[in-house]
């Protein structure tokens, strides 16, 4: 399911999701936006998929940010509904997406290029990486999640200096800070997803998906996150999964899951 600005290639139950849109350094607008939402859409019910990978083409830039120009005349109602809809329809759709999510950082992170990656279950980014949220430089905050996300990453502090700031920091910094998982050189970085994403894939579908659920319930302040795990892990017992998993432990041969 290519699009104009999305291209994706499945293999092997990885799915590879690349911004192609080189030219404009992979900048966020509402039809990169929309795509995103549907190539995701789709994944999350293809059974054919059990990791996805996001990154960006080229060597410049995962995703330099929001395409400006688009809304630069917006009003206050507008930019109510900017946010609101991208962070329904793609950032907090991706966190909760039932598969896990690796972002390739890929060059800059900028903005909602940042805020995208955030939204991502794992991050790795390669050694020419740049990261920051440099709304406020426009008069302007984060509005796809990056007020809320980055402190729970990085911390308070932190987050309020990369945000007050509106400065980059470089790869190494990132990892520092624990903003990424590990950083890598660039030519290594795809290799390097794809083996995070074989690792993933000797383990439970099912698990993973109750898993993800599980650690996005201790952020959200409406749920008991202590409940849900309970929840999650009596719900395992009941799946194929977990029969598969457990008398393949006893037979001391490899799991064949099915998701189920």
């Amino acid at each position: 399911m290519n699009t104009a600005n999305i291209q994706l290639r499945i293999q092997d139950l990885v799915a590879w999701v690349q911004i192609d849109r080189p030219t404009k350094l992979n900048a966020l607008n509402k039809e990169v936006l929309s795509e995103i939402h549907q190539v995701f859409k789709s994944l999350k019910t293809n059974d054919t998929v059990r990791v996805i990978v996001l990154t960006g083409s080229g060597e410049k830039a995962f995703v330099a940010g929001a395409d400006i120009a688009e809304f630069a005349d917006f009003n206050s109602e507008e930019g109510k509904l900017l946010a609101k809809t991208g962070q329904e329809e793609v950032f907090n759709f991706i966190e909760q997406m039932n598969k896990p999510v690796i972002a390739a950082i890929n060059g800059f992170a900028l903005g909602g290029g940042l805020e995208l990656a955030m939204a991502c279950h794992i991050r790795i980014a390669s050694s020419n990486a740049r990261m920051g949220l440099p709304e406020t430089s426009l008069g302007v905050i984060p509005g796809y999640g990056g007020t809320q996300r980055l402190p729970k990453i990085v911390g308070k502090g932190r987050a309020l200096e990369l945000i007050l700031t509106g400065q980059m920091i470089p790869a190494d910094r990132a990892f520092e800070i624990g903003l990424v998982n590990k950083v890598i050189p660039l030519a290594e970085l795809l290799p390097s997803a794809a083996s995070i994403a074989q690792t993933i894939l000797n383990n439970s579908p099912f698990a993973m998906d109750q898993a993800i659920q599980s650690v996005n319930a201790s952020f959200d302040e409406t749920k008991n996150g202590f409940q849900v795990e309970i929840d999650a892990f009596g719900t395992c017992f009941g799946s194929d999964d977990f029969k598969e998993g457990t008398q393949a432990f006893l037979d001391k041969r490899k799991a064949n899951f099915t998701g189920n």
